[in-house]
């Protein structure tokens, strides 16, 4: 398969609880974890279920934002909310909240994405008051509040003024850097790293054109999945988007999570590919993990555990000397 240094940990992962490292369980724990010191280290705020509901109730001045995938939020979503899947929201908040005085509230369907949309928002400079679902659809249908199913709305693109700028001032103060088309080629000759290259736009972006050599990965899913996107730690990523923002945020995340990460300047006159994303196959539903906020028909008491197990991730985190977090 071309690996050139390959070795096995003596003892496996007994021998490394025995000396003292850390375990972390469940999928997707690597930003998980991130997630929670963000909001550790900068108080994201949130607000319980409860008091989003007595807003929406009010018909108050409010926006709400589902973080997730198309396909999540189509399956279930809080009342009235909007689809804006995670790196989409800088570009597209500005639109569906015109009105400085909107309080925009961010949800996912637990708490890492919500609270990384959210933080988004708040570095980029929104004017708005900018607020979590805490604990998603989660903590929605633990507080015995009703769900909708099937919708459709999708937020329209509309950066709030300064976005772009604000955007690349957030990645510069993360530590990314910017290559222009010649550096990138360059930089990806380099064969002795892995190299990764994703496009973060949306699907039907990509599909209408996108530079080769680069896969699709929406940018808020890629800060969510990077353990499955770039299993090499290590590695060096190069993001691209023809806007800009979604990159320069997906970025900062990235950055601060300890890689090495790149952001393509251009590129985009060039021939492009067309063609839809590469999707591998999904397995059998009957053998698949299913995460405790998947679907609608999850015991009460699995949710609660999951977030208790979500809830002590900074702990573990401190135990940890491995992982490089940093949070801006």
């Amino acid at each position: 398969m071309g690996y050139t240094d390959i070795r096995r940990l003596d003892g496996g992962l007994q021998a490394w609880q025995a000396a003292g490292y850390e375990l972390f369980q469940d999928v997707n724990s690597y930003a998980k974890a991130f997630g929670e010191l963000v909001e550790s280290r900068r108080h994201t705020p949130s607000l319980p279920a409860e008091e989003v509901a007595a807003l929406i109730a009010r018909k108050a001045n409010v926006a709400i934002l589902d973080v997730r995938r198309f396909d999540e939020y189509a399956t279930m979503n809080i009342p009235g909310s909007v689809s804006v899947p995670g790196a989409e929201l800088v570009l597209r908040a500005g639109r569906i909240a015109p009105d400085p005085e909107t309080t925009i509230i961010v949800n996912c369907a637990g708490r890492t994405r919500s609270i990384i949309g959210t933080q988004s928002l708040i570095n980029a400079g929104v004017a708005n008051k900018v607020v979590a679902l805490r604990n998603g659809t989660i903590g929605w249908t633990l507080a015995k509040q009703d769900l909708e199913h099937g919708a459709d709305r999708r937020g329209e693109v509309g950066p709030f003024e300064g976005a772009e700028a604000n955007a690349r001032d957030v990645a510069y103060r993360a530590g990314v850097r910017h290559l222009n088309p010649e550096e990138a080629v360059a930089l990806s000759a380099q064969t002795h790293r892995t190299f990764y290259r994703f496009d973060v736009r949306d699907a039907e972006e990509y599909a209408a054109g996108h530079i080769p050599g680069f896969r699709h990965y929406p940018g808020g899913q890629l800060v969510q999945e990077i353990d499955m996107a770039a299993p090499v730690r290590g590695a060096r990523i190069l993001l691209t988007d023809d806007r800009g923002v979604r990159a320069d945020m997906t970025a900062s995340w990235l950055a601060q999570m300890g890689w090495e990460v790149y952001v393509l300047v251009g590129g985009y006159d060039c021939a492009l590919e067309a063609g839809p994303p590469h999707v591998l196959p999904k397995p059998d539903p009957a053998h698949r993990y299913r995460r405790p906020y998947e679907g609608i028909d999850v015991d009460a008491r699995a949710m609660q555990a999951y977030l208790d197990w979500e809830y002590g991730l900074v702990e573990q985190l401190k135990r940890d000397g491995t992982h490089g977090f940093f949070v801006i």
